[in-house]
């Protein structure tokens, strides 16, 4: 599948942000107290919560909604985001937040205008992003203590943060996109102000980037991603021995 036009993927990343956070995440907090998410086979779910149990997940231009043993699906382009919350169970004027930047509920009454290769595209990511990640803190070993990988509805960032020797920390990330940056990108962020060795790597005022384009270009993409990685872990960690 092809690149969708620029415009049509800011649209529908956007709309996407706002199901993830006051669909699919607040579904999840308001049972579970927990609004963490993760990457599935079509886009983005929510990790089984609550007895029955429960997930809630797209499926490329849908909305999936699992209670137990059944599923009911729903089509989210041309519906408005207060048709999502009926279908999901969640009020929409509640007060909530997954953080500083939590997107706004925005206009609930307005249709979903989502482009079918746009969600494909960032759901790709997310694939690309935790077979990334799993591969990379295995190789990194038991003492880079790795955090959970999650989508963070915040920034709708799939990430974790692993040790260094210094005893700090990094964020390693994909992100679809974001006012830094208008694609989609594999980041590296360390807690500490260190830019060790090279500074064309630094690329980024949080640490550094790689962007999508060169990502997909590559011959395997997973491992050029793995290696961006273990540059920087590389560079840190031998600034900080």
């Amino acid at each position: 599948m092809g690149d969708a036009p620029a415009e049509d993927y800011l649209r529908t990343r956007a709309a996407l942000h706002r199901v993830a956070t006051h669909i699919i995440a607040r579904r999840r907090f308001d049972v579970s107290g927990r609004f963490g998410l993760r990457a599935s086979p079509g886009g983005i779910a929510a990790p089984a919560y609550g007895p029955s149990p429960e997930t809630m997940r797209t499926a490329g231009l849908s909305l999936v909604r699992e209670v137990a043993g059944d599923a009911d699906h729903t089509c989210m382009a041309g519906a408005t985001l207060r048709d999502l919350a009926t279908f999901a169970g969640v009020d929409l004027d509640a007060e909530f937040s997954v953080g500083a930047d939590t997107p706004a509920v925005g206009d609930p009454d307005t249709a979903l205008d989502l482009d079918p290769t746009a969600a494909q595209i960032i759901s790709d990511w997310y694939a690309v992003g935790w077979r990334v990640l799993d591969t990379a803190v295995t190789r990194l070993g038991a003492a880079a203590a790795p955090a959970t990988v999650q989508l963070w509805p915040e920034h709708m960032d799939a990430a974790t943060n692993v040790a260094i020797p210094s005893g700090s920390r990094v964020n390693l990330g994909f992100s679809p996109g974001d006012e830094f940056e208008a694609q989609a990108y594999l980041y590296l962020g360390p807690w500490g102000p260190e830019r060790p060795g090279d500074p064309t790597f630094w690329n980024a005022p949080f640490g550094a980037v790689l962007r999508r384009d060169a990502v997909v270009t590559s011959p395997d993409p997973v491992l050029a991603c793995v290696e961006f990685i273990e540059i920087g872990i590389d560079l840190l960690s031998a600034a900080s021995t």
